[in-house]
């Protein structure tokens, strides 16, 4: 019995040596998934063309689908689901990379390509500084995109933090993590795993079954992380750590990189703090800064296509906020802004927002606004 195109897949994928140019390669020279374990190793060489440098021994490719049919076997036990390279749902910005995975394993519905992406890292042993500034973010961003999908790597402080916001406030998340998924580690976050996937997320893995998390995993976890996602913010890291792994992956390949300042006595800022300084990444210290960053449209400004009015007739808290900032001689701060208007800063930013949209205000450094 002919085996079947995901048996094909994961085999591919399991075969040693395999990469990402490799498949790209196999599309460009209309090598199928059959005729990859079915030709010779001179033949599959020179129908390659570039690789061949790659000795893919017929050996090599049958011990491959062997153990694939047995990973196939247990993903159709447990309801995972696989993402090759080339695929249709293949997550597009993953495709960008030159060391895309070839394959992914998902458990759970979560789609791996939604509008906004945002990576958030950041270092396991954080203070109360960032994971309140991680639930009070994600608390506010639901406002400007109830369709946005928060992207971490299921491991202790920041990364629980990030899923834990993202479940609280009814948005997508996906866990990245760096083992098979016969496993889940850390074991103490196996029901935050469950909650995960019973929200409607994804635990997401390039590992088969019988993976462990060895240390270079978790490294090569990060470029997965990064690139699912249009902007990476990291919350409180040192020097040195998996968190700025993740933010140099999202740098060299042009995404968004965005940072939450801390004290400069601050260890834990201080990863933070020389991305800024370095120009690497963004200072974020609201919800509006990662708007203005990502150029990210907030959903409430989408369904209508607004014009710029010069002259503008208003009311209510859009009216107050703009008075308050015409007679302000000086640019103010959203906190001024509240305390002049009374108004609560969770429906502040998407009114500031919106007259930002409109051209009634600018928005300077240090999230501080004037009228135009």
């Amino acid at each position: 019995m002919a085996d079947s195109e995901l048996t094909l897949k994961v085999a591919v994928a399991m075969t040693p040596g395999i990469t990402a140019d490799v498949v790209r390669a196999m599309y460009d020279c209309g090598v199928s998934l059959d005729e990859f374990f079915s030709l010779g190793m001179q033949e599959l060489s020179d129908r390659l063309g570039a690789n061949r440098l790659l000795r893919l021994e017929k050996v090599a490719r049958e011990e491959a689908l062997f153990k694939a049919r047995q990973e196939v076997a247990f993903m159709q036990k447990h309801s995972i689901r696989a993402v090759f390279l080339g695929d249709e749902d293949y997550p597009p910005m993953l495709y960008e990379l030159p060391d895309a995975p070839v394959l992914l394993y998902v458990l759970g519905s979560g789609t791996l390509s939604p509008e906004h992406a945002l990576a958030v890292v950041g270092t396991r042993r954080c203070t109360a500084y960032g994971t309140s500034f991680v639930k009070s973010l994600l608390a506010d961003l639901v406002l400007y995109y109830p369709d946005m999908a928060v992207v971490s790597g299921l491991a202790y402080g920041i990364d629980a933090a990030a899923h834990t916001g993202a479940l609280e406030n009814h948005l997508q998340t996906i866990a990245v993590v760096a083992h098979g998924l016969d496993m889940m580690y850390p074991a103490a976050h196996r029901s935050l795993a469950r909650q995960i996937v019973e929200a409607g997320g994804a635990i997401v893995t390039e590992y088969p079954r019988s993976t462990t998390p060895y240390q270079r995993n978790f490294l090569e976890r990060n470029r997965i992380v990064a690139g699912l996602c249009g902007a990476t913010l990291v919350v409180e890291s040192e020097l040195r750590g998996g968190a700025m792994s993740t933010a140099n992956q999202a740098f060299v390949n042009n995404r968004d990189v965005l940072a939450l300042p801390g004290r400069a006595t601050d260890l834990k800022s201080a990863g933070c703090n020389h991305l800024i300084r370095t120009n690497k990444a963004s200072m974020v210290t609201c919800a509006a800064d990662v708007t203005q960053i990502t150029g990210w449209v907030p959903y409430t400004l989408k369904s209508v296509p607004k014009q710029r009015n010069l002259f503008p007739e208003l009311s209510g808290d859009v009216a107050s906020v703009y008075n308050v900032l015409k007679q302000s001689a000086a640019p103010m701060s959203v906190d001024a802004i509240h305390q002049h208007t009374g108004i609560g800063i969770k429906d502040l930013m998407p009114i500031l927002t919106e007259m930002e949209f409109d051209g009634m205000v600018t928005k300077l450094p240090g999230s501080r606004y004037e009228t135009v």
